[in-house]
């Protein structure tokens, strides 16, 4: 089916008439991102890229220039893809055009945030982009009313990745057993199947590799148990605080052995020890 998908730049009223109507969608947002704003982003250095099938608007990319202090690099906001049309790899290769025309603007790197708690956003982002992350905000948006984000802190990793691709990433060194063994959270399961923590083993954090596990479906377990899902926002939040602090950096992502484990994990890094 993706033969037929096609990404291109939108810059017309109309087709950002048709962003917003998508993001309302997927979102569940009433108030989605003003025409305004995104047609005054493009004519300013930004971006929206949208993805179709068949001439069908089916995902979208949105993005906008910011500053550091040092450099200036292309912020990236919002990615959606119509829930009829996910599992199709259409995020991953929305991401790839935005790399590519991140560097023909003479971006040097692409930055964006989303919750580490969410797995397929941290096995996209981190395992198949190989974008890093050394930076955790504590409720960065406040409180937030949509259906993925109510009721619990909305945390955030802000990630990093780079315009040019980067040869030297190359097969992981690290197998699955050494990760597991180096989890700094010990969990165990509930009667209703899901992960919850048990232990904070801060010792591993003596090793040059450590891994962080996060519950591999974590909207279903918030529908099923908020405190549980809260207990594991609170959890996480220090461990990867902790870790960030002590100067690891979240380099890529494993899923659970057999993928349908109820934890996935972070890979963890000391920077100076980074090939």
């Amino acid at each position: 089916m993706t033969e037929a998908l096609t990404i291109r730049s939108l810059t017309t009223i109309n087709e950002l008439e048709d962003v917003r109507t998508l993001e309302s969608r997927v979102w569940g947002k009433e108030e989605a991102t003003p025409v305004h704003q995104t047609l005054t982003a493009v004519k300013n250095g930004g971006l929206v890229l949208g993805a179709f099938l068949n001439e069908k608007l089916i995902g979208f990319q949105y993005s906008f220039p910011g500053f550091d202090g040092d450099c200036v690099y292309l912020c990236s906001h919002i990615l959606a893809v119509d829930p009829a049309y996910r599992s199709m790899g259409i995020g991953a290769k929305l991401k790839h055009a935005q790399r590519q025309e991140s560097k023909k603007k003479g971006y040097s790197y692409i930055s964006w945030t989303y919750d580490p708690l969410e797995s397929a956003n941290g096995y996209l982002n981190i395992g198949k982009l190989g974008a890093v992350c050394s930076t955790y905000i504590e409720n960065c948006y406040g409180d937030m009313n949509d259906p993925l984000n109510a009721d619990l802190p909305s945390d955030r990793f802000v990630v990093e990745w780079a315009s040019a691709e980067d040869t030297k990433r190359g097969q992981p060194l690290y197998k699955p057993d050494q990760i597991m063994d180096a989890s700094l959270i010990h969990w165990t399961l509930t009667d209703e199947g899901f992960p919850s923590v048990t232990e904070i083993d801060e010792k591993v954090l003596g090793r040059d590799i450590v891994s962080v596990a996060i519950p591999s479906a974590f909207q279903q377990m918030k529908e099923a148990s908020p405190s549980l899902a809260l207990d594991w926002r609170i959890r996480t939040r220090r461990v990867f605080q902790t870790c960030f602090a002590k100067g690891f950096e979240v380099t890529d992502f494993m899923k659970h052995p057999g993928s349908n484990g109820p934890v996935h994990f972070y890979i963890l890094t000391k920077r100076e020890v980074q090939k």
